[in-house]
């Protein structure tokens, strides 16, 4: 498989989005012009605030971690600052190595990086995850002369910057499909305009949909479409059968058409610190906060994929941050304990939803149970 490089362009955005990452001595003058008295107020504001990297600005990883940020933020209690990236890939670099980072949002399939190609040792014990997440969707879209992803072999195709989803799981795609692209790694918004020339025969992109890259994009002249990737047992280790229709691209494709795709399940991903250091007790703090609140993040205006997640769901190849499922199973024996009164709670049916409590009796339970502890609550 070849691959070269066009350009990338890594960054990092500081403001409101983003942590600012100061050197030590950078990290001394700050703390040398601190006003007397405020060592309190510093030591306050950090231990409550935690870094979660997120993705592009023109992606969904970053509003899934501003929506955090919105319902989870309790002044010094918990702070969440969303932090900008490259994308799945790089955010778990960053949440190995990178100070500031506690918390990612990445792609199941990353482990197949970092394990197989980077053999970064004991990773599936390093890192684990709080709570499944959406399901991301694979894009192919390809010039006129391209109708399977066969035609792709020896062709240029643009798979985004570098430490982007994308550029992990195409190649995992391609080689399974024993399809050889020339990989170019440039950004997506440009490979279009690449694809206009004939630079590019197509791009892949990753993204929950509808993804903006494609949900206002007109095309470019008849004949620029999406192709399928056919769901297999070969991808059952990563993925979930998907599809694309026009109620996601009214623009792209036509009314009843239906292009099949690869699902990849996206993480909350954590490192796995050890139980009583300052990062673990900062982790363990917006799980719960995390947990309580589940059910805000399924209301509008936020994202409506957050109404699929069932924070109960398990991840193939990955263990859950034990906080995350002492939470779990808390939740789970308290909706059990209480279900003795009878009540009709639409949040607690929400919150049952999201843990995977789906059958009518279970819901019943659940929501008797929601009912009597705010009666406790209220004694």
């Amino acid at each position: 498989m070849r691959i070269s490089t066009a350009f990338s362009i890594p960054f990092r955005f500081v403001g409101m989005l983003s942590i600012a990452i100061f050197s030590p001595m950078a990290a001394q003058a700050q703390t040398s012009s601190q006003s007397v008295g405020e060592s309190e107020r510093v030591e306050r504001v950090n231990s409550g605030t935690v870094g979660i990297v997120g993705g592009s600005l023109s992606g969904t990883f970053i509003r899934f971690a501003a929506e955090l940020a919105t319902v989870l933020d309790d002044g010094d209690n918990l702070r969440v600052l969303p932090i900008v990236s490259n994308g799945a890939t790089n955010n778990v670099t960053d949440l190995l190595y990178l100070k500031g980072v506690d918390l990612a949002i990445t792609h199941t399939d990353v482990f197949e990086e970092f394990k197989v190609r980077r053999n970064v040792s004991n990773i599936n014990k390093r890192l684990n995850y709080v709570s499944q997440m959406y399901v991301s969707e694979t894009h192919l879209y390809v010039r006129p002369e391209i109708n399977s992803i066969q035609d792709l072999d020896g062709k240029t195709v643009g798979l985004h910057v570098k430490g982007a989803g994308q550029t992990t799981t195409g190649p995992i795609v391609f080689e399974r499909n024993g399809v050889s692209p020339n990989f170019v790694f440039v950004n997506n918004k440009i490979g279009l305009e690449k694809m206009k020339t004939g630079e590019f025969a197509a791009i892949f992109h990753n993204g929950g949909k509808p993804n903006p890259l494609f949900r206002d994009l007109e095309p470019a002249e008849p004949g620029f479409k999406f192709i399928s990737i056919p769901y297999s047992e070969k991808f059952a280790d990563y993925y979930v059968p998907s599809q694309l229709t026009h109620d996601d691209y009214p623009k792209l494709i036509k009314e009843g058409e239906i292009i099949e795709s690869l699902g990849i399940p996206v993480v909350l991903a954590v490192y796995n610190w050890p139980e009583g250091t300052p990062r673990h007790r900062k982790v363990s703090n917006f799980i719960e906060y995390y947990f309580d609140r589940f059910d805000r993040l399924r209301q509008p205006p936020f994202h409506p994929k957050w109404k699929g997640i069932n924070l109960g769901a398990s991840v193939p190849g990955w263990t859950r941050f034990p906080p995350a499922q002492r939470k779990l199973d808390q939740m789970s024996t308290e909706s059990r304990v209480g279900s003795s009164v009878p009540a009709n709670n639409s949040a607690a049916q929400e919150l049952a939803r999201a843990l995977g409590i789906e059958t009518a009796d279970e819901q019943k339970l659940f929501t008797e149970f929601m009912k009597w502890r705010q009666q406790q609550d209220g004694q």
